[in-house]
């Protein structure tokens, strides 16, 4: 398994994997493949914190992405971070640690960058695995109505979120 930043002609490929992996989901599709072409088109697209994974075959069978959020508290002071949205798995790759590689290359690049944090909407009990918490831990909260234990947040080093409070906005590019 190789783990690489996104090629142009990957791009129906990564398509048809995350309509795939979110329609066998508990959750269902909603639109996340929409949202992958929505971040890319936004100004705020950085091509190398968006991943896949690949065989050795050459077959993509995981997709990572991240793009910048911002938390604004009640002063109106913003601090940078990124989301992880989607993370994707082909049904019959799952369960076999891509998705953590996955996650785990984002943040090391993720890392590289001024950013404070990275927010995640998903799974409490996959996340933990790599130390999200509750964003509400930190007084974090999102924008919208989202379950709080789903609503979680890692920082990128020691003391990242220190005196960080407010409400996280996604960029425009999640307005679907």
């Amino acid at each position: 398994m190789d783990i690489r930043t996104i090629q142009t002609q990957d791009e129906e490929e990564i398509e048809q994997l995350i309509r795939e992996a979110f329609e066998q989901s508990d959750h269902g599709y909603n639109d996340e493949a929409k949202l992958v072409t929505n971040i890319r088109n936004s100004s705020g697209y950085v091509q190398d914190l968006e991943v896949v994974g690949v065989t050795e075959s050459g077959k993509i069978v995981g997709h990572g992405l991240m793009s910048p959020c911002e938390v604004i508290n009640e002063k109106g002071e913003r601090f940078l971070g990124l989301v992880l949205a989607p993370l994707s798995v082909s049904v019959s790759y799952q369960s076999k640690g891509i998705g953590g590689e996955i996650v785990n290359e984002l943040e090391k690049r993720a890392q590289k960058g001024n950013d404070r944090f990275v927010s995640i909407l998903g799974d409490p009990t996959y996340y933990a695995r790599f130390h999200y918490v509750r964003a509400s831990k930190y007084q974090i909260f999102s924008s919208d109505e989202v379950p709080d234990e789903a609503f979680m947040i890692k920082p990128l080093y020691a003391q990242a979120l220190q005196s960080v409070q407010g409400t996280l906005r996604y960029s425009t590019a999640f307005e679907l």
